[in-house]
């Protein structure tokens, strides 16, 4: 057997070499680093069937190290593994298709990107130091299947630099996950230059034993002591991990050299790194008669819940009753953060794929009391917010519908985990507490003021199944952020819900409707037309009666989604003045640039906007601050005079 794999291993270079030169880019030294581990685990321990990548059962593999995935797509085309985006449209990958390596209608993405037709990966990878996260959420999941599937996370050495590795080392120690193994490749070169002593075999070894792993330090090209560590995987108390010796480029000595990094040979030089691997069969004692495909370990059958309708979740008041906030709906007022604690336990009781990470202030953002009472379906992350959000990847590739929630300006740390999030198209919904300026007096290094902006772009981009690539719901109430928590678990997209610390008065009746892309109009006029969302509601429609009572009729629209159906609010601002206000707490980029772009391609409607004019400060109350930056409803006022 071990001279059968050792020939594929051969044979995967030849095609690592082959697919780089023909696509022109790639990084052949880094996928030739991991000939030995890949075959190991492709060929004989992985329990996966190549031709149902679908399979919940099967074993998964994380490729963190992105970069080096011709070397993944080499050994599953020689399985005659199938790529599609579904079962109904899969196809068996072959050899030939390896050449189509990075072109625009090949599933063969220049790294791991699940969502284009390689449904061997649960998660793109790419941006560094990500993929552990990922398989731990993935390992969560199998736990709450009760699947005995095992994990494998390949990690490059100058990779395990990025912060966010050990985050989550930290993560699966804390959870006990020894179904996750990070396997950590040590072939010593980086990008521009040798990796750091830190970074070293023998330093990763070190660190990892101190985090409380069992580690095997091995030699990545001896196929015998790969099988032997990852045998191991799964058993005794401790988490294990692999620390692999390789070598940059191993087979083709014109790629050894430390300056190779992406750099694929030329065609003339092809023929010469073919007889280069021939050279290294041969050194091996691997006869060239070898032509055996081994074939990897069937897995068994898992059945998960057949949930295709849409998750209904109890009354408004139910909920309420639930949460023991009748008191405070008494008195008529109360947070969006809050009531999206009390949906969150509603939406747990109706369906028991949710789940709920969450980053040390859970008894902020609400989450605690989902916590409490499904403290099996509920995961701390601690402060550590980039692996928290790609443990939430990797619970929703695993079946979960996953809610993670921090203070919105904590989340900002993991835009780029976001960005790959978006790229893998993880039905994710992130939960940002404590937005914008209405935070007060903790001041503008807790609040979140570009966040909006941020999302705006992924809203307005397709995710390529017709869908937003993300959707932003901004709740003005409790009402709205009850049904909008509703809408998010149901959405086929990642979501931001954006919630606030003041309690408000109730805007909706408890049994208000809202959907992706609505608004909501709350007053009318003949003048201009107010257009605000989330907390910012509340002072526009005071800004809107002190206007009324000296004669000035506004509308006033809620716009609480993103993207966003701008007609109504259009059709509104044409039956009036022709001006829309657009009032925000936060920078601009958010529903005033998403109106006015939308009035520019009208061309009879003008848009002005009121946003966070600078970085602000603390102040000892929110409602202060936004007076001081102009935004209080004084100044709601007086902007609105000047273009009545």
């Amino acid at each position: 057997m071990s001279k059968a794999i050792e020939a594929r291993v051969i044979e995967m270079g030849k095609n690592v070499v082959r697919m780089t030169t023909a696509a022109g880019s790639g990084h052949p030294s880094s996928a030739l680093s991991l000939g030995h581990l890949v075959a190991a685990l492709m060929y004989s321990e992985m329990r996966y069937d190549p031709a149902n990548p679908w399979n919940p059962a099967s074993d998964r593999l994380v490729l963190s190290e992105g970069h080096a995935v011709p070397v993944v797509y080499a050994a599953y085309a020689d399985l005659g593994g199938v790529v599609g985006r579904s079962p109904e449209q899969k196809r068996a990958l072959t050899v030939n298709d390896l050449l189509t390596l990075r072109e625009w209608d090949s599933e063969l993405d220049g790294h791991p990107n699940p969502a284009e037709g390689f449904p061997f990966f649960d998660s793109a990878t790419g941006s560094l130091g990500q993929g552990l996260s990922a398989g731990a959420g993935l390992g969560l999941a199998a736990r709450l299947n009760k699947s005995d599937k095992r994990i494998f996370v390949i990690i490059g050495d100058g990779e395990s630099r990025e912060g966010q590795i050990w985050e989550a080392i930290d993560f699966i120690a804390d959870h006990k996950l020894t179904n996750v193994v990070p396997i950590f490749n040590c072939n010593g070169q980086g990008q521009a230059d040798y990796v750091s002593p830190q970074q070293s075999s023998k330093t990763t070894a070190a660190k990892l034993e101190a985090y409380g792993y069992k580690v095997a330090v091995i030699d990545g090209h001896d196929l015998k002591e790969i099988i032997k560590a990852l045998r191991k995987v799964g058993k005794g108390k401790k988490p294990h991990a692999i620390v692999a010796e390789t070598e940059k480029g191993w087979g083709v000595k014109s790629l050894k050299a430390h300056t190779n990094h992406g750099k694929p040979l030329p065609k003339a030089e092809v023929e010469a790194a073919m007889a280069s691997l021939d050279k290294a069969a041969a050194k091996r004692e691997v006869p060239a008669a070898v032509k055996e495909v081994p074939r990897p370990p069937k897995p068994g059958t898992l059945k998960l819940p057949n949930r295709n309708g849409q998750i209904k979740i109890e009354p408004f008041g139910e909920s309420v009753k639930r949460a023991k906030l009748e008191d405070a709906l008494a008195k008529g007022k109360l947070s969006t953060r809050r009531m999206y604690g009390a949906a969150l336990v509603s939406l747990g009781v109706a369906d028991e794929r949710i789940v709920a990470v969450d980053g040390d202030v859970s008894n902020s953002t609400f989450a605690e009391p989902f916590g409490r009472m499904f403290p099996k379906r509920f995961f701390e992350c601690k402060i550590a917010e980039q692996n928290m959000i790609t443990v939430a990847v990797g619970l929703a590739a695993g079946g979960m519908i996953p809610f993670a929630s921090s203070f919105a300006k904590f989340l900002a740390r993991g835009y780029d985990q976001i960005e790959m999030a978006a790229i893998t198209r993880a039905k994710i919904k992130l939960v940002g507490s404590h937005a914008g300026i209405s935070l007060g007096a903790d001041g503008p290094s807790q609040m979140s003021l570009p966040d909006m902006g941020f999302f705006r772009g992924y809203a307005y981009a397709d995710d390529g199944r017709g869908n937003p690539a993300a959707v932003v719901f901004h709740p003005a109430d409790a009402v709205a952020a009850y049904r909008m928590v509703e809408l998010a678990a149901n959405t086929p997209s990642m979501c931001y819900l954006r919630t606030h610390r003041p309690d408000v008065a109730l805007i909706y009746p408890q049994d208000a409707i809202f959907e992706i892309g609505g608004s909501k109009q709350l007053a009318e006029g003949d003048s201009v037309t107010l257009v605000s969302s989330g907390y910012m509601v509340t002072p526009v429609l005071q800004a809107a009666k002190q206007l009324k009572e000296s004669g000035v009729k506004c509308n006033v629209f809620d716009a609480y989604c993103l993207p966003l159906n701008t007609a109504p609010i259009l059709d509104a601002a044409r039956k009036a003045n022709g001006k829309i206000l657009a009032i925000e707490d936060n920078f601009v980029g958010g529903f005033y640039s998403a109106i006015a772009e939308a009035a520019a391609q009208a061309g009879d409607v003008r848009v002005f906007g009121m946003t966070c004019p600078r970085v602000p400060k603390s102040g000892k109350s929110g409602d202060i601050i936004l007076g001081k930056l102009g935004l209080g409803p004084d100044g709601i006022v007086a902007k609105a005079k000047s273009l009545a």
